[in-house]
């Protein structure tokens, strides 16, 4: 194991929270704890992504037997990197992309080539480049860019977004991807509601600390999925998300693969990564992968299930890079309608429609926005006006207090 140098940002109970998960597991308790962490200083930008792959490659070599981690910034950090004849890392694997007719990035994850960068990147001491200047995550999804928004101020707490998900993914009692809290907070009314995906961000902690490349972002889209085949349930991503919206499958599926339509399972890729995950296996909110690839209609590509069962016009999905597409429409809207008479009230702002996103202050850039008031760190769960028995939904996560606006505890997914 490395020897840390910093002190992590992260209190005792956190810590505790990971090591409770990672101990059900049969792979490296302390490994996965330090991968998590510095996996979101990753994300902060407190940590270049080529440091964060040299300091843990070789333990997982020794642990899992491959490093196959999606580290999209390894090349910009290691670009300018001598390879020893004048000329740059990235350099010759873009050479080696072309020969191989694949992105410089699928050669990285093949692994030798990945083996070759760190071992220049090793050497090469105070010569190593910082990472690229002036780019902003996200750069990449320079076609579509699914997201979400978010009203908040619309929301009833009904559970009908949670109920749809669950009948359309076929997910297994407790494993809830839509997730719906209902809580108090010393600064707001009473009862306010959180609704809570997942948040498929640019700069995504979980496919960063993933041994074997079952987490990874679809390149076309943006999407944050995993591989239902290659997961080995190591359990890594569930500790390194600090949204806290990855479930473990403990046992066997409440719905056998045989309901499942292999369209709905397989993506356009071929790769397993729709519907619920078989047993051993992690799983989240896909933002229903297969309507966005056609398999069910192409009346339903730029929706969800949950967008359709919500009757109150709170979640609003589409491809945040369209202006005219339903999220970005939904926001200019609403901002019409809430805006003040300027004319009146010369020194306020346009209009009063408050947005944030999800513990921003973590480098994730999610891509889900909200609007309406973001929860303070104290905002503490309650029952809400329909609870989840009464839908039928089983609710592992009661009683828990939302940490920066996502939920502490990520000890959910379905009981043995």
């Amino acid at each position: 194991m490395h020897d840390e140098d910093e002190s992590p940002d992260f209190d005792e109970d956190e810590t505790r929270r990971m090591e409770r998960v990672l101990d059900d597991t049969e792979y490296d308790t302390e490994l996965g704890v330090e991968m998590a962490k510095d996996a979101q200083r990753v994300a902060a930008g407190e940590l270049e992504e080529a440091e964060f792959y040299r300091r843990y490659h070789e333990d997982i070599l020794e642990e899992f037997g491959e490093d196959d981690r999606e580290l999209t910034g390894l090349l910009d950090d290691v670009g300018n990197v001598d390879a020893g004849d004048g000329e740059g890392v990235a350099d010759k694997l873009q050479a080696l992309a072309e020969e191989k007719d694949v992105s410089r990035r699928e050669v990285m994850k093949k692994g030798g080539a990945a083996v070759a960068a760190l071992s220049i990147f090793a050497s090469a001491g105070e010569n190593r480049a910082a990472a690229a200047e002036g780019e902003e995550g996200g750069d990449e999804y320079d076609g579509t860019r699914w997201g979400m928004t978010i009203n908040l101020n619309n929301c009833d707490g009904c559970l009908a977004c949670m109920v749809a998900c669950d009948q359309e993914h076929k997910l297994s009692g407790g494993a809830n991807w839509m997730y719906v809290f209902t809580y108090e907070d010393d600064h707001q009314d009473d009862e306010n509601f959180l609704v809570r995906p997942c948040q498929h961000c640019t700069e995504s902690p979980c496919t960063k600390v993933c041994p074997v490349g079952a987490r990874h972002t679809r390149e076309q889209d943006g999407l944050v999925l995993t591989d239902y085949e290659i997961c080995i349930g190591c359990r890594y991503c569930e500790v390194s998300c600090p949204y806290g919206v990855n479930y473990f499958q403990w046992g066997e599926p409440d719905h056998p693969q045989s309901e499942i339509p292999e369209s709905q399972a397989h993506d356009d890729r071929g790769r397993w990564v729709g519907a619920r995950p078989p047993e051993g296996v992690m799983g989240k909110c896909t933002f229903c992968v297969d309507r966005q690839d056609g398999e069910m209609g192409e009346e339903k590509i730029g929706t969800t299930a949950c967008e359709e069962a919500c009757a109150m016009d709170a979640i609003h999905f589409g491809d945040l890079n369209d202006p005219e597409s339903d999220p970005n429409t939904h926001l200019e809207q609403y901002r019409d309608e809430q805006s003040n008479d300027l004319s009146k009230f010369k020194d306020r702002k346009e209009h009063t429609v408050s947005t944030f996103n999800l513990m921003e202050e973590r480098g994730t850039k999610p891509n889900v926005r909200y609007v309406g008031n973001e929860p303070s760190p104290h905002a503490e769960q309650v029952e809400g006006p329909v609870s989840y028995e009464d839908v039928g939904l089983v609710d592992n996560r009661k009683e828990e207090v939302l940490d920066n606006g996502a939920m502490a505890n990520q000890d959910g997914g379905e009981e043995a």
